[in-house]
């Protein structure tokens, strides 16, 4: 498995979470190889993403789905996007 860490700084937090309810969770759940996802808050400006996918392949797609067309407008601005290979999990 390979997952999508994704960091985040949040300009408007309530329109961000918003196009999360709305539309995000379920964009991401309809891409190919997915298994799960966490979205974390830092705090109220900086947040993100964890997204697991069944292969490197699946990962290294959405995280380029992902660059190339950002959910949350300008309400979010991501920072960082990595694709890593995941060796455990309990």
């Amino acid at each position: 498995m390979h997952v999508v860490l994704t960091r985040a700084t949040i300009h408007d937090l309530e329109q961000a979470d918003q196009t999360l309810t709305d539309e995000g969770i379920e964009r991401i759940k309809q891409m190919p190889g997915f298994v799960s996802a966490q979205w974390f808050a830092i705090s109220e400006s900086q947040g993100g993403v964890v997204i697991t996918f069944e292969t490197e392949e699946n990962a290294k797609a959405a995280a380029e789905q992902v660059r190339a067309n950002p959910a949350a407008g300008s309400a979010v601005t991501l920072d960082s996007i990595e694709v890593a290979e995941v060796i455990g999990s309990a």
